[in-house]
Order: structure tokens, then sequence, then C-alpha cells
């Protein structure tokens, strides 16, 4: 019996899902390469979250939903969802009888995130070297080749979204939707820093030669590789935003 046909034994094994029941493996893996359609709730949130990043909106600065949903020609419903994922993120801090207010993560905090974050990634991916199928190990390499391409063209914003299918690919590969959830929820904290770092001189073909290491070590069945290498590429993109945070 040959390495995935070993683990694909192993893993129909498992206790099949209730049915109607999406778990995040599923969402993840269905949520592959493109086409990346995002909601508009998804839209305010990154272009809130720029201006925060970026020192457009200063720390204490008041949002109120009116006058965004006015800014932006929304309701006020994409607003409160956009706001809602923006606190998750600890980019704005939601006050009694204030409302919402920029905030801005102390040095302590960030720090924990990305480190929770560098090793949750890196458990997915050692556990993906192990586990993953020959379908999911081709669209792991499809996605990184649309990577490599988009490094070359500069396009920081596409690089972002493809970015996130790649690391999608990741979750999906671990087979193990627990994990998944968890590391879901930890990446939506920290999304606004890593997309902000994307656009340092040199950055996109930096993060394509780190996830290269990546890739390798998971088709090679390196779970110690793997997860060292994504463990490197997590804590290079803290660096990066950090170069990125003193720049702006």
């Amino acid at each position: 019996m040959s390495f995935d046909d070993a683990q694909t034994s192993r893993r129909t094994r498992w206790p099949l899902a209730p049915p109607g029941l999406i778990t995040p493996d599923a969402r993840i893996a269905r949520s592959a390469p493109p086409p990346i359609k995002i909601t508009r709730a998804e839209e305010l949130r990154r272009q809130l979250a720029d201006e925060i990043v970026r020192g457009t909106l200063r720390p204490g600065a008041a949002l109120d939903e009116t006058d965004i949903a006015q800014r932006f020609k929304v309701s006020r419903t994409p607003v409160r969802e956009a706001l809602r994922q923006l606190v998750a993120s600890g980019l704005v801090e939601s006050r009694p009888h204030h409302g919402a207010v920029v905030a801005q993560p102390s040095f302590e905090r960030l720090t924990g995130m990305f480190e929770a974050m560098s090793e949750l990634e890196a458990m997915c991916a050692s556990f993906a070297a192990e586990r993953m199928t020959p379908l999911e190990r081709r669209t792991l390499e499809t996605i990184h080749e649309e990577l490599r391409m988009l490094s070359s063209q500069g396009n920081p914003e596409r690089f972002h979204d493809v970015n996130e299918h790649f690391h999608n690919a990741i979750y999906a590969g671990a087979h193990n939707d627990y994990i998944a959830e968890i590391t879901l929820a930890t990446r939506v904290r920290v999304q606004p820093f890593r997309r902000a770092q994307f656009r340092n001189l040199g950055r996109l073909a930096k993060s394509h030669a780190e996830h290269d290491r990546v890739v390798i070590a998971i088709l090679r069945g390196d779970r110690d590789g793997a997860a060292k290498a994504m463990r490197h590429h997590i804590d290079l993109v803290r660096d990066e935003y950090e170069i990125y945070a003193v720049s702006v």
C-alpha cells in the first residue's frame, strides 16, 4: 500500500460529519482557487482597516455607522458587520454608550496574535505534509504557481486574495476541522496586518520564496520541515508588518 493510499484509508475511518453540516475543512476546500467574491461588508472592512493601519483613521476616532453608510453609499447593515469584524481583529473597540472607536493593538497584543498564528499555521502545514491527498497537493501547486506569476506583476491586492487560497489549501490538507476552525478565526484577527505588509517593496517575491520552502516540504511529506518553514514564514510576515508600520 502506498503512502497516499494509507493516509486515505486512515481518513475514511474517521467519523463523518452529520448530513447538512458544513465543516471548516469543507468550507476551506470549497474556497480553493478563483473566482474571488467578497461581500460588501468585507469590502468595507478592508477599506476601513487600510485607513486605520495607514494612520488615516487615528486611534480614538469615532466610527459612526450612519456617517460611514453615507460615505460609502450603503445601508447600515454591512457597516455594522464590517465594524464587528474590525472589533474581532482588535483594530476597533466597541464602547458602551459611545459606539465604535479606532483602537490600536498594543505591541504585546499584536506579538501574541502573531505567535499564535505562527504555531497554528505550522501545525496545519505539518499535518498537511502527512495527510494531503494527491489532488490536494496538485491544487496547492497550482495556487503556488499563480502566486509566482502575481509576484512578478506587482499586484499586492490580488496577491493577498490568492495568498488566502494558498493558506486555505493547507488548512484543508491538514484534515483536522477543529484546528482549521481555530486557525481561520485567528487569521481574521491578524488579516489587516498580514495584508498591509504586502505593500513593502519586494515583499511579494519574498513571500513566494517563503511559500516555496513550505510547498517543497509538504510535497516531500516532511512534517518537521513543513512546520519549520511555515513558522519561519509567519514570523517574517510579522517582521515585514513592523517595517511597514514604521514607514506610514
